[in-house]
């Protein structure tokens, strides 16, 4: 295991009016792991880490291979473990370090065997970036701010729900803005099953909102929330490590508290995004690494059959699947939508991604991602059609208030997963406004 350290000091400014303070290590300093790095910074701030690191024989989809498992620790304290999870091409993974004070520090990165597959090879880190942002603007803010997750007790030394990638978002509220942050989970071991996620999200991944917070307009708190259990928001009176909540993942559907029994701790830094327009998955698209790992994980927990029938719970290949991302003014209805190809004959006909079952459809308002599978060798997508439908009444359930309403007000994107897993690109867009009638007549919207 060996580590090459580059070192230099850089002052450069933020766009949102803040200073990062950039430390990197010595060039040419080799080593096995441990890793230990000093480094200075002249103003008291929030500290991110760019770890750049491989391992030769770790992939997330072989039992006994899945990752190496390292601690890391500022000043001698523990910090956060990072799982390096991403195979053997050297990876950047970003981590927050917490609060950082004017003066010098040691970063320390080791293995740590116990929580690392038994089958792993040699690990690799080829540099650190150190970066310290100073008390100004909203990127220190986010930073500051964001949630440090202790991981669910049947995940320790099990690779499954591994919180791989945080983000956040800022929203303006009545009397300020609240910073919003969610995580990207590999999966969920429990609530929805894989062919409906697939079919209503248009991904494998379990994607959660985990932490709000709001300033008010001069900047002060004035209120925390969370979503718990049974995905309810209340407000948040857990410890906090600076200004770091503390949350534990305490559900199979990855949930949080406000406490929890394990020590093992997540720290991804959180990057932002506006998803004005877009849909949540975006952010996967971003960082199409996501694909390639939630894949890997559907692989190794045999959630694939060729043969999967809708409701069982399984899909096919991830391959296979067609994906649309649309938006919608909906309330109190749902919506289908369909792919028209051609079959592996030859012969146009159209996919619905509901597959006749209701619980396939969106029923929520705004921009959303949805999948449908396609039969082996079927051509390229050239229409998507939607349609409103009416929510079947639940038992014991107060009738919804407000009348059925669906408009189709963009379609941004129609694409497929390549045989690396990747997105491929979709140069199809489409904005409007098109009423759609409950229970009634399909929209088609050709894809040119």
């Amino acid at each position: 295991m060996r580590t090459s350290i580059i070192c230099c000091v850089l002052a450069a400014s933020v766009a949102s009016g803040g200073a990062r303070l950039r430390h990197d290590a010595p060039a040419g300093l080799t080593g096995p792991l441990p890793v230990d790095q000093v480094f200075k910074t002249s103003a008291t701030g929030e500290g991110v880490a760019v770890v750049h690191a491989s391992c030769e024989k770790c992939d997330w989809g072989i039992d006994g291979r899945e990752a190496a498992a390292v601690r890391i620790s500022v000043d001698g304290k523990y910090s956060q473990h990072l799982l390096l999870a991403r195979g053997e091409t050297d990876a950047d993974y970003h981590v927050t370090l917490g609060p950082v004070a004017a003066g010098e520090h040691r970063l320390r990165i080791e293995a740590d065997p116990k929580l690392s597959s038994p089958q792993v090879g040699p690990v690799d880190v080829s540099r650190v970036d150190i970066v310290v942002i100073t008390p100004a603007g909203d990127d220190f803010v986010a930073q500051s701010m964001a949630p440090l997750l202790y991981a669910r007790p049947n995940t320790v030394g099990r690779f499954t729900d591994l919180p791989v990638f945080m983000w956040y978002e800022i929203v303006p509220v009545p009397g300020g803005r609240q910073f919003r942050y969610s995580v990207i989970f590999t999966n969920e071991d429990g609530g929805t099953a894989t062919d409906r996620l697939m079919a209503t999200w248009g991904r494998t991944t379990d994607v959660e909102f985990v932490y709000g917070v709001t300033l008010n307009g001069q900047g002060k708190i004035v209120a925390e929330e969370f979503q718990g259990p049974k995905h309810e928001v209340p407000a948040f009176r857990g410890k906090h490590e600076g200004a770091h909540p503390l949350e534990w993942v305490s559900t199979d559907n990855n949930m949080v508290s406000e406490s929890g029994p394990t020590d093992i701790r997540y720290a991804p830094a959180p990057q932002f995004f506006d998803l004005s327009n877009a849909s949540r998955e975006v952010v996967m698209d971003a960082h199409p690494w996501l694909y390639t790992l939630a894949a890997r994980e559907m692989v190794r927990e045999k959630k694939l059959n060729e043969e999967a029938t809708a409701g069982s719970g399984a899909i096919p290949d991830p391959r296979r699947f067609a994906f649309v991302e649309a938006c919608t003014d909906l309330e109190n209805a749902a919506v289908a939508f369909s792919i028209h190809a051609a079959d592996a004959s030859g012969t146009p006909r159209w996919f619905d991604a509901d597959r006749g079952l209701p619980e396939f459809r969106i029923v929520r308002s705004g921009c959303f991602r949805g999948g449908v599978p396609l039969p082996k060798g079927a051509g390229q997508p050239d229409a998507v059609r939607f349609r409103a439908c009416s929510v079947p009444a639940k038992p014991d359930a107060p009738a919804p208030k407000g009348t059925p309403r669906v408009v189709l007000t963009r379609v941004n994107r129609v694409f497929a997963i390549g045989d690396d897993y990747l997105p491929r690109a979709s140069t199809f867009t489409w904005t409007g406004s098109i009423p759609l009638a409950i229970d009634g007549a399909w929209h088609e919207v050709p894809i040119r």
